[in-house]
């Protein structure tokens, strides 16, 4: 079967990233890494807002005071309902930069972070409290990439890119905390960005692949979604009835040959009836 894609938003990102629907506002939030840009698309109007980050920014996501949270270079600001932004916990550290980031089901942000030259070992992970206290969990990681979590919220999923591998840990929703990190499953390629399906399966973006992939609960594949556009790199569920697959992909990396091949670059692409996708959360800073 070849799943039907459409295209929801026509873009040219740099480095399209960090897809979260936020039910609030039935909005498709969304970022360009490089441009900065925050944007946020409405499916009922087609409108596809565009706003201006203060230093390049990993993600963007809902909080329940109002505004965003955002993963920036420096660390991680909160945006209010005004635009007005403040820090909430400073990290700068020269040639690091912030990358993807999730929020858990009490309403924690977890925040990672990569060397702009990927240099190994010199980013982290690390959980930001609602009142801004942020503890490094992980370090020596090279490229922080997808977080999610288990339906139950007993499991955490999460990628270090250039490991090729989605590793997975044990996760206390109550404290935050997480225990016996081992191997869920080997991609065979370059794992980016993920999300989690209220049935268990874990949705992986492949950098370089132009694709998806499901893995079922036990680690195995059972399908593979695939985009005219060679660097997806990350998804999640949306739409009235989160079932809508939406799929960030970037121009960066690609050469002008490749990019005369696959226009469509840098574009969100969304496969309708995909799933069963999972609420988001929202940051409760």
């Amino acid at each position: 079967m070849t799943d039907r894609f459409d295209i929801a938003v026509r873009a040219e990102a740099s480095l399209g990233e960090g897809p979260t629907w936020d039910a609030m506002s039935s909005t498709l939030l969304w970022v360009d890494i490089l441009a900065p840009e925050v944007h946020r698309w409405n499916p009922s109007t087609g409108v596809d807002e565009r706003t201006t980050a203060p230093q390049h920014v990993g993600a963007a996501k809902p909080r329940a005071g109002g505004g965003l949270v955002l993963n920036l270079r420096d660390g991680i600001a909160i945006v209010d309902s005004a635009g007005q932004h403040r820090w909430l916990s400073y990290w700068a550290r020269d040639g690091v930069r912030g990358n993807d980031a999730a929020v858990d089901a009490a309403g924690r942000l977890w925040a990672g972070t990569m060397r702009y030259d990927e240099g190994e070992g010199g980013g982290w992970l690390a959980l930001v409290e609602p009142d801004g206290k942020a503890t490094v969990v992980l370090d020596k990681v090279t490229i922080s990439n997808g977080i999610g979590w288990s339906p139950d919220s007993t499991l955490m999923y999460y990628v270090d890119t250039p490991t090729g591998l989605v590793d997975v840990l044990d996760y206390d929703v109550a404290t935050g905390s997480v225990s016996g990190r081992r191997r869920f499953v080997d991609v065979d390629g370059s794992p980016d960005g993920l999300c989690v399906d209220a049935d268990g399966c874990v949705w992986v973006a492949l950098w370089g692949a132009g694709q998806v992939r499901r893995y079922t609960p036990d680690g195995k594949l059972d399908r593979t979604i695939t985009v005219p556009a060679s660097n997806t790199t990350a998804c999640c569920f949306g739409g009235d009835r989160l079932t809508d697959l939406y799929i960030t992909t970037a121009r960066a990396g690609l050469s002008d040959a490749e990019l005369a091949r696959e226009p469509m670059s840098g574009s969100v692409f969304v496969v309708p009836d995909a799933g069963a996708g999972l609420p988001s959360t929202v940051y409760a800073g």
